[in-house]
């Protein structure tokens, strides 16, 4: 283990209130003052936007954004030294004066089929096993159309709140069946509600699902060198090449955009992506490659980085050249 260096003897970090990122500030907490002896680290818990706009799908609340701004005021206002997230839900472009770490290793990348208590878990077909005009529920475009490609029959609804509000809707009779992330069931201790994994060809994670970031102020230094030792190349640049995709692509909650990047063990990395109608009849898939030059130890070499975003930027113009511009294009026109 990397004992890291860093003058600061207390930080503290700006985290949503809810149990699932509450459990991810507590995470990274404990990795900080495990990695740095005699380190303090206290949490500041606001209440963001997005936790209070419960009603209505998310994209058309304003998207990801709601559940950052105040956590990025906090930074800049120097009330917190650094913010976590879901790398999932941090936009593309970051505030001036403000800097984004994707820590590792990252969870489990796949959607997750949650069915009511008490029913069988383990399902092999998925969402196959659905009964007919089944009704599930999603905060998510980019699960909605491929939801809705997946099985037309479907009645997919709009679900907000968190992960526990979630499964209390469900379990209460509002919906046959919900779709959440994996890694956020897992780290709160709800694995038996997983009745199925979904596989990636059925429906593509977003871009840095499963994986945690660190957001802090650029101009802080020290803070920067003490967290290299949550550094995980292997996550960091496969998040890269995802986000550097749907930047290009200007993605967010309110697009269906889906992206994932694998990594093999000499280095090659195969980037997938997904731009699709929110009705489900029209998906767009691609695939990149590049080959990257991967170290044995926690540094990401800036070589390696920037490849992994070309890719990602590469796959991007060529589905908008493929037809991905004119479908973005109606999704944003559309009321």
């Amino acid at each position: 283990m990397t004992v890291m260096q860093n003058p600061a003897s207390r930080l503290t970090i700006a985290t949503r209130e809810s149990p699932l990122a509450l459990w991810q500030a507590r995470h990274i907490a404990a990795r900080l003052e495990q990695l740095q002896p005699g380190l303090s680290v206290a949490l500041l818990g606001i209440t963001t936007q997005g936790d209070k706009m419960l009603s209505g799908p998310l994209f058309a609340s304003g998207g990801k954004g709601l559940f950052v701004k105040e956590l990025e005021h906090a930074l800049l206002d120097g009330r917190a030294d650094l913010a976590v997230h879901s790398a999932k839900d941090m936009p593309a472009d970051l505030p001036e004066g403000l800097e984004l770490m994707v820590v590792g290793p990252r969870a489990e990348v796949c959607d997750a089929l949650v069915l009511p208590q008490g029913h069988a878990a383990g399902l092999a077909a998925g969402i196959q096993s659905l009964a007919d005009g089944a009704v599930v529920g999603t905060a998510s475009q980019r699960r909605l159309c491929q939801l809705r490609h997946a099985r037309p029959d479907l009645d997919c609804r709009p679900l907000r709140g968190n992960v526990n509000t979630r499964l209390g809707k469900l379990d209460s009779g509002e919906f046959d069946a919900i779709v959440l992330a994996a890694a956020g069931l897992q780290r709160l201790g709800f694995d038996a509600r997983i009745s199925a994994l979904l596989p990636v060809d059925t429906l593509l994670p977003a871009a840095g699902q499963g994986a945690l970031a660190v957001e802090y102020r650029a101009n802080d230094n020290a803070l920067r060198d003490s967290l290299a030792g949550l550094c995980d190349p292997a996550t960091t640049v496969r998040v890269a090449a995802e986000r550097a995709f749907s930047a290009r692509l200007e993605g967010g909650c309110q697009l269906p955009i889906g992206a994932l990047a694998r990594l093999g063990e000499a280095g090659e990395l195969e980037l997938q992506g997904l731009v699709g109608a929110v009705d489900g009849e029209r998906l767009l898939t691609d695939k990149a490659f590049v080959k990257l030059d991967m170290p044995d130890n926690n540094v990401v070499p800036s070589g390696a980085l920037q490849a992994a975003t070309a890719v990602g930027r590469m796959l991007a113009e060529r589905m908008l050249a493929s037809g991905a511009d004119q479908l973005l294009r109606e999704q944003r026109a559309a009321p």
